[in-house]
């Protein structure tokens, strides 16, 4: 019998063969309770840029880092550093998870500050 955590890590890795294959720039998630982490990856594997609640400057503006509006603010946090670095087109990697809450509206928030999935 293969547990939740085990299914969800086959599912990310599936993900995240078929966007090496691509080749693209990925951004990635990853949730936990209490907090949201998203990363922007280069086609090399490198990190680019990182935003999450546990950030000093986003748990002031909010104040619980596990719901979905503390999630809009880390979508909009690393859809601008992306877009700093000059990255317009995304690959969406949900780590396994749904696409549903919280990962819905991080990936939501990073398409309305200006990323193309």
């Amino acid at each position: 019998m293969i547990d939740k955590n085990a299914a969800r890590v086959r599912r990310a890795a599936q993900t995240r063969r078929k966007i090496r294959q691509l080749a693209s720039v990925r951004l990635a998630v990853h949730r936990t309770n209490t907090h949201i982490y998203a990363q922007v990856f280069g086609a090399d594997g490198k990190v680019l840029a990182s935003a999450s609640t546990a950030e000093k400057e986003v748990r002031t503006s909010v104040a619980r880092g596990g719901n979905k509006a503390a999630a809009a603010v880390v979508g909009k946090r690393i859809a601008e550093k992306a877009k700093r670095l000059g990255v317009e087109s995304i690959a969406f990697d949900r780590s396994g998870y749904r696409y549903h809450g919280r990962v819905k509206a991080l990936a939501d928030a990073a398409r309305e500050a200006g990323l193309k999935f």
